[in-house]
């Protein structure tokens, strides 16, 4: 083997973490080698968040081309163009590839084409042809799963299939009601579908607070998406036209696809990691707070990686593992400080901890509740919800702990959010800030008032 063909660092994956640790380690001046057997970027770009919200965005353009006559416009919805909609969502996806593309070849990051597995603790095999690192990062990412005996193939689908549909169904029934299904839900009512959610556990958007998952099913009910919570899949049948979907109560429903979105399964069957020693839980890579897997220099990062399955986690942790390779002693990464948001009509944001959580945690806790009627621009844009925010502890001494959201555009709140958690601020010193008007931004600021004991555009 060639000196050429051994590197500082050697990536398997080219998702949000592969390549965030590939071009954070490149700047730090280590040699690069980044495998990927598909496109770089992953799913989140191709088949995951950025095709996903093309959709979304579309979506809540159709729904406002509906509604113009409400706020005085004349405007009318004559149909979806799924042909115009995939052209948008694909040229948003290339253009962003394009610039992901350009950025790896100016940090000088060489590209392995192929697919890699891991053959022993420095080294991945790509087509028959072995490279070296001295450090050696797996980032295979996730696979969207099944269920049991549940095959997919026809007009049973995954997100992966739903993103790249030609037409807009008539009839959908979602399986799973967490963050994939409430979006896809949301995309093909919006559309003009006629939609059903089915979900085993108590609610929708089973972790989030459960302050969240009553106002967002609320607000479903609202805009007629149907969803049976606490009930379960047991089968389902398909015929040339149509498939029919029966659950645990002996119901049926018929519908012309089945979107199974029931979580994602982490990439990391026949990739020679437990050959190697690591050691694997249900599929997912153990490590230690680090990202380390306790096997040689071997880190891991990314959805295979036991938590939170977000494209900004995994980039953070790329760009963490990058930083512990180069000997600059980051920080650990805060979990629970993790932003979350579910882009589904109206939009949840949330970080920190639920109100079960910090009981957990802290015993007696403070919560307050602002609704956003009492917010200008929430009023502007129509759309009803709330912050919630959760306090550990009941002095004056204690920190924000929790930020739960749900409304229009509520997602962009989310970065002033994390901060007030990550840097445990209390409530009187985010009500001390300025929030300008008219923003739903002032609703964030309104809710720390209340919190701090001096609620204005609130009662209490």
């Amino acid at each position: 083997m060639s000196e050429s063909d051994t590197y500082d660092v050697l990536i398997l994956g080219g998702g949000s973490g592969g390549y965030a640790c590939a071009l954070r380690a490149a700047q730090l001046g280590l040699s690069v080698a980044l495998v990927e057997q598909d496109k770089l970027g992953g799913t989140c770009l191709h088949r995951g968040c950025i095709p996903t919200k093309a959709l979304l965005h579309a979506a809540e353009v159709a729904d406002n081309a509906r509604e113009g006559e409400q706020i005085g416009v004349k405007s009318s919805l004559s149909g979806i163009d799924m042909s115009g909609v995939n052209s948008y969502k694909d040229g948003v996806v290339a253009k962003l590839y394009k610039g992901l593309q350009g950025l790896i070849k100016s940090r000088k990051v060489t590209m392995i084409e192929g697919h890699g597995r891991l053959v022993g603790q420095d080294t991945v095999e790509v087509d028959g042809q072995r490279y070296t690192g001295r450090n050696v990062v797996l980032a295979s990412g996730s696979y969207s799963k099944t269920l049991p005996g549940l095959e997919l193939g026809g007009r049973v689908i995954t997100s992966t299939e739903a993103i790249n549909l030609d037409y807009v169904p008539d009839r959908v029934v979602v399986l799973g009601g967490g963050v994939i299904g409430c979006e896809f839900a949301s995309v093909w009512k919006s559309f003009g579908s006629e939609v059903t959610i089915v979900e085993a556990l108590p609610h929708l958007v089973p972790n989030e607070d459960e302050f969240l998952s009553k106002q967002l099913e609320r607000q479903f009910r609202k805009r007629k998406i149907a969803y049976k919570i606490g009930t379960k899949f047991t089968g389902v049948e398909q015929s040339a036209d149509a498939v029919t979907i029966s659950l645990e109560n002996g119901e049926q429903i018929e519908a012309d696809l089945l979107l199974v979105a029931v979580g994602r399964g982490p990439n990391t069957a026949d990739l020679g990691y437990e050959e190697q020693g690591v050691t694997l839980d249900r599929g997912f890579v153990r490590t230690d707070e680090r990202l380390r897997t306790g096997v040689g220099n071997v880190y891991a990062v990314g959805d295979i990686v036991p938590g939170l399955q977000l494209a900004h986690r995994g980039f953070q942790q790329g760009i963490f593992v990058a930083e512990e390779i180069a000997g600059l002693n980051p920080p650990v990464i805060d979990e629970t400080g993790i932003p979350r948001v579910t882009y589904c009509e109206p939009e949840i944001a949330s970080v920190g901890l639920t109100e079960a959580q910090a009981k957990e945690a802290y015993g007696e806790v403070v919560t307050t509740t602002y609704d956003l009627a009492g917010n200008g621009k929430s009023q502007i844009l129509r759309t009803a919800g709330a912050i919630k925010l959760v306090k550990g502890g009941t002095g004056d001494d204690a920190p924000v702990v929790g930020v739960h959201m749900i409304g229009a555009r509520i997602g962009e709140l989310v970065g002033e959010a994390q901060l007030v958690y990550n840097w445990e601020a209390l409530p009187v010193e985010v009500a001390n800030l300025v929030h300008a008007h008219p923003t739903q931004n002032e609703a964030f600021g309104e809710a720390h008032l209340a919190l701090a004991g001096k609620p204005l555009h609130a009662h209490g």
